[in-house]
């Protein structure tokens, strides 16, 4: 079964620091999800967007975060506009020549 990628991109209605903020207090709670290998926080501060991009060990942990709270938060959060969520099956022998970080 091949590892997943999860992408979500937001509009974000604050200020820079304040999503920066958002993401802080998030990355904990982030961080103790089951099947997460690794998320990166990203944010495009002109065009007023963040990403989150994720690697899952399977599709059923990635399935697991996008029907549970921290996703369910986040909906509801009024800084967050335009929610965009992608799923990605991982290619691991193309990655693995580029050095991503998805073996193991």
């Amino acid at each position: 079964m091949p590892k997943k990628i999860l992408q979500i991109n937001v509009k974000f209605n604050v200020t820079a620091e304040e999503l920066k903020d958002e993401f802080k207090s998030a990355a904990s709670p982030i961080s103790g999800v089951q099947g997460l290998k690794w998320k990166i926080f990203g944010m495009n501060e002109d065009q007023k967007e963040g990403a989150g991009i994720y690697l899952f060990e399977n599709e059923e942990s990635m399935k697991s975060y996008l029907d549970g709270p921290i996703v369910a938060a986040m909906k509801e959060k009024k800084a967050f506009t335009d929610i965009n969520v992608k799923t990605f099956d991982v290619v691991e022998e193309a990655t693995a020549i580029t050095r991503g970080p998805v073996q193991g």
